[in-house]
């Protein structure tokens, strides 16, 4: 059985989430992706406290490919130590894990 995967990270503006979002599921290292936001976040940078809008990006996987969608968000990103983290999928329809796998599948 494969594992699949809700991955998400986020972008410091609409156009650089929207690139992201993109890029993976055209290069198939994702099967979707949703772009949401402007959220605010709260966080630890520079050992200081601070907040900022971001947008947020949720992508869909299997854990094969979450290598190289990692690689490929760290490539594309801006930041230079994005939050890139990953959770599994534990339930869905079966047919929905037919279309992720069949779209994240190298031809």
């Amino acid at each position: 059985m494969t594992d699949y995967l809700r991955v998400v990270t986020a972008a410091e503006s609409r156009e650089v989430a929207h690139h992201l979002a993109r890029s993976a599921v055209e290069a198939r290292l994702a099967a979707g992706a949703q772009v949401h936001g402007p959220v605010t976040s709260f966080f630890w940078h520079n050992d200081a406290s601070g907040s900022g809008e971001e947008w947020q990006v949720t992508l869909t996987t299997t854990a094969e490919r979450y290598p190289a969608l990692e690689n490929h968000l760290l490539a594309e990103h801006s930041w230079n130590n994005p939050e890139i983290s990953a959770v599994p999928i534990v339930r869905a329809p079966q047919a929905y894990f037919d279309w992720l796998e069949k779209f994240v599948t190298p031809e």
